[in-house]
């Protein structure tokens, strides 16, 4: 049950609308990003600007305790075109407090670097941290991969093109899927256009629509027996987004993988980084739990 401040708060974000231009949602994150961090938890360290290779940063937060801790691997969300590892700064160190040595992941924007450069960050993000964690006392046998929003969506198709590889890079042993889009043309027409500047953007206007189907754009496509590890998908009823992560958990159950569905109500798309909403923390708590359990 939610209380009246939280009824008023939501109120308050579900009336603002989401500008539909790259410079508008660039604005609005780095508005709301002090918002978003205030009161941050206290953890080991945290070391800004790690350079992974020539262009591609990362935030590392570091648990307290000497490890060896088990790995996250966070790709923030933002639309493709928007958000760092500053915009969700708190949440990456909260799951460092949790005891998780936490790699936030500043890969490139489009539509500057349209498709495939910010996916072909993240796999290598994921193979760095199978190498390096251990400069952390992170544990390189333990890595979870998790990212909200495009980062839900670059999480489902960085795990689903490692899976393809089948090389001796390493095997992440959760995904956490948080309000994420994994079929783009079916979020798309949901949309009834309003995201398809978005798309083109990220995608780029030469590749649209005809690169949506792609497994690499459109993850669920990729799913089958063993294209991912133990999975946490969660959302809220609010969400405009929560036809995808029924549909992800649907392909997840066909192909036999083992999966989780959390809903919660009321709770609208982003509610994972609004801490005055007790959904926030109880569903940070289960994600940690899940982890905990599958790693």
């Amino acid at each position: 049950m939610l209380t009246d401040a939280e009824r008023e708060f939501l109120k308050a974000v579900t009336s603002t609308p989401i500008p539909p231009d790259v410079p508008g949602l660039r604005n609005a994150m780095e508005m709301f990003a002090p918002m978003m961090n205030q009161d941050l938890p206290e953890i080991g360290a945290l070391h800004e600007d790690v350079e992974l290779r020539a262009g591609l940063r990362a935030e590392i937060a570091v648990p307290k305790g000497s490890g060896p801790f088990p790995v996250v691997v966070y790709l923030h969300g933002g639309g493709w075109v928007a958000g760092s590892p500053k915009s969700h700064r708190k949440l990456a160190m909260q799951f460092a407090q949790g005891g998780f040595l936490t790699i936030n992941v500043d890969y490139r924007l489009a539509p500057e670097n349209p498709f495939p450069a910010g996916l072909d960050d993240c796999v290598f993000a994921i193979k760095w941290a199978g190498q390096n964690a251990g400069r952390w006392n992170g544990d390189s046998a333990k890595i979870a991969v998790g990212g909200d929003s495009a980062g839900g969506n670059l999480t489902a198709a960085s795990l689903t093109a490692l899976a393809a590889e089948n090389d001796a890079g390493p095997r992440p042993k959760a995904a956490l899927l948080i309000y994420g889009v994994y079929d783009f043309a079916a979020t798309l027409e949901r949309a009834g256009g309003a995201m398809d500047g978005m798309a083109k953007a990220y995608v780029g206007a030469a590749n649209f629509p005809a690169l949506l189907k792609d497994p690499r754009v459109s993850p669920l496509f990729a799913v089958k027996p063993g294209a991912l590890p133990p999975s946490f998908i969660v959302c809220g009823t609010a969400d405009a987004l929560l036809p995808e992560s029924n549909a992800m958990a649907a392909a997840l159950k066909r192909a036999d993988i083992r999966h989780e569905l959390h809903v919660f109500d009321e709770m609208p798309h982003g509610f994972l980084q609004m801490s005055m909403l007790s959904a926030c923390g109880a569903a940070r708590e289960r994600m940690l739990d899940f982890l905990r359990r599958v790693m």
